[in-house]
């Protein structure tokens, strides 16, 4: 789990005035270092070294990284727009949260006023031929810094914000949390199916939202100086309000609930950070545009469905629980509602295309041969709903083809005596 501090820095790093500043604090100590060094160099040696250059190249850096600036603030929103419309307005959370673009950005910004401080500190006239020298060093520098930048920018434009790149990074997100899920979980605490004991005092949050991270070493401290247990009744993705209980204590009650209620992080939208299921949500709204009328494009569903295979099959092994917050029980994330996530969405929007739906039944299929034990029943009961939407929609040819893989999913599913 990662701390409230901890998380805080890494999203303000992704922020991209954070790194312009720097860029900025850079002139700035060069400027100021450029006139403590400057008197330890030879005499003359800045004049020889053609440091009254420093003043042209830091114009032409200046007024080119301007206009780069623009156009490529242009370019980032135009492929949100693009991942919005083709793809699905939940994506492009990631794509503003993508490193490169971030890097990238800061970089050119940060050159702009990198140079416009050095034109300034050289207008000012307070600095020698050797101070130049110093300033000339570092922006060639700069300079090479902002090449290998646009040709990072130049290899990134080609995929950034088409389709197949937006589906990656919803699939990447999605296989980091299920990762995560999997080494803890129930977050780190005790896994508690059942719901929380009847004298449990209930704590209601302030806001109205989704839970996005619960701050499971914060609840764990709390739960120390208070002496007590707690259940936790909302996981992240979960939609919370003044009306239903977070959280549960059991013990001693706390003299202020916000003590409690400041681990859960709760915003206007989900995150791909703690939930699962909500990368999962995504690919199904992305099967589910591609299956409209208007776009017409069941490949894309069709891989979709191959990309579910993919993340789903590691919760075929079973791993030991990681015990780090002894003193909070958490829900399990069952299976049942991740499959739920996703294949009921593209079985209804692809009930009438029989390419989507043996893709669907042999996705199915492949989920109970990796571990019947596992997904057999499951893949069973999502299998028969598929068919059952899809069998008035059919050629007979067609329904008997995914009946047979039903059967064979049905031979894999473990029987209940």
């Amino acid at each position: 789990m990662i701390s409230k501090w901890r998380l805080f820095i890494r999203e303000l790093l992704q922020k991209l005035w954070v790194v312009t500043v720097l860029y900025a604090i850079l002139a700035v100590v060069t400027n100021l270092g450029a006139i403590v060094i400057g008197p330890l160099l030879p005499s003359g040696l800045g004049a020889s070294l053609g440091s009254g250059a420093v003043e042209s190249v830091l114009t032409i850096l200046a007024s080119s990284m301007l206009a780069v600036v623009t156009f490529s603030l242009g370019i980032m929103v135009s492929a949100f727009a693009g991942a919005a419309s083709a793809v699905t307005p939940r994506a492009t959370t990631l794509l503003k949260a993508d490193r490169t673009t971030h890097r990238v950005l800061a970089t050119f910004l940060g050159s702009f006023l990198y140079s416009l401080i050095g034109i300034i500190a050289l207008n000012g006239g307070v600095l020698t031929d050797n101070d130049r020298l110093v300033l000339f060093v570092v922006s060639i520098v700069v300079v090479l810094i902002v090449v290998i930048a646009i040709l990072r920018w130049i290899a990134h434009l080609t995929v950034f914000g088409q389709m197949d790149d937006s589906i990656d990074k919803v699939e990447a997100a999605a296989r980091r949390a299920l990762s995560a899920r999997l080494r803890a979980p129930y977050l780190g605490g005790h896994g508690h199916p059942g719901p929380p004991p009847p004298d449990a005092y209930p704590i209601y949050p302030n806001d109205i939202g989704y839970v996005r991270y619960v701050h499971m070493d914060w609840l764990q401290d709390r739960a120390e100086d208070l002496n007590c247990q707690v259940y936790l009744t909302a996981l992240p993705g979960a939609f919370v309000h003044p009306g239903i209980a977070v959280a549960y204590i059991l013990g001693e009650r706390p003299k202020d609930d916000d003590k409690i209620i400041d681990a859960f992080t709760i915003g206007e939208t989900r995150s791909f950070e703690q939930d699962p299921r909500f990368g999962l949500s995504v690919l199904a709204e992305i099967a589910e545009r591609a299956l409209s009328p208007a776009v017409n494009d069941p490949g894309t569903a069709i891989d979709i469905l191959g990309r579910t295979v993919r993340l789903l099959a590691p919760l075929a092994e079973d791993q030991e629980p990681e015990l780090s917050y002894p003193h909070i029980w958490v829900p399990a994330l069952t299976l049942e509602d991740m499959m739920e996530d996703i294949f009921p969405p593209i079985a209804r929007d692809g009930a009438a295309i029989f390419a989507v739906q043996m893709r669907l039944q042999k996705a199915l299929l492949a989920l109970a041969q990796i571990a019947p034990a596992r997904f057999g029943k499951t893949a069973l009961v999502q299998a028969e709903r598929a068919q059952s939407r899809s069998h008035d929609k059919m050629m007979p040819h067609e329904q008997t083809a995914l009946e047979a893989v039903v059967a064979r999913i049905a031979k894999l599913a473990p029987t209940t005596s």
